[in-house]
């Protein structure tokens, strides 16, 4: 269970509640699903930018559910390209809906463009129902 601090506690940026090394962005009613890098231990004093906090892979939702380890680019590159043959599914571990769409050739198409629209928008799910919203 996450830890929301008080109510009167502004907007910003607070170490993550879930005691990870990173920070987590408080919007003044909930936290975000926008992490960055570690805060300093000394109070008041900006945290470093660096590069590599904005390539940092979201590894929780903003519910605190696990995100998927896979990427939806290359779900959404296969759904594309190969989606009437179910490629994409097989890709998150979805065998049997993949085999249906196989043999459907994607729901004659109709499934595979919903797919493709869901990958794109952050709602298609893994096998582990965890959403994909890693690019």
């Amino acid at each position: 269970m996450t830890q929301q601090p008080p109510r009167e506690i502004p907007a910003g940026w607070y170490p993550d509640p879930e005691g990870k090394p990173r920070s987590r962005y408080w919007d003044g009613d909930g936290w975000t699903d926008q992490t960055g890098p570690q805060l300093p231990a000394v109070p008041g004093a900006a945290p470093a930018p660096t590069l590599s906090a904005a390539f940092v892979p979201v590894t929780f939702d903003a519910s605190g559910l696990p995100v998927s380890d896979r990427s939806r680019l290359a779900a959404a590159l296969l759904c594309f390209f190969v989606g009437v043959l179910g490629i994409h599914r097989f890709y998150v571990g979805k065998i049997g809906t993949g085999l249906l769409q196989l043999v459907t050739f994607g729901g004659f198409g109709i499934w595979a463009l919903v797919d493709l629209v869901l990958i794109l928008v952050g709602g298609f799910r893994d096998k582990q129902d965890r959403l994909m919203l890693n690019w």
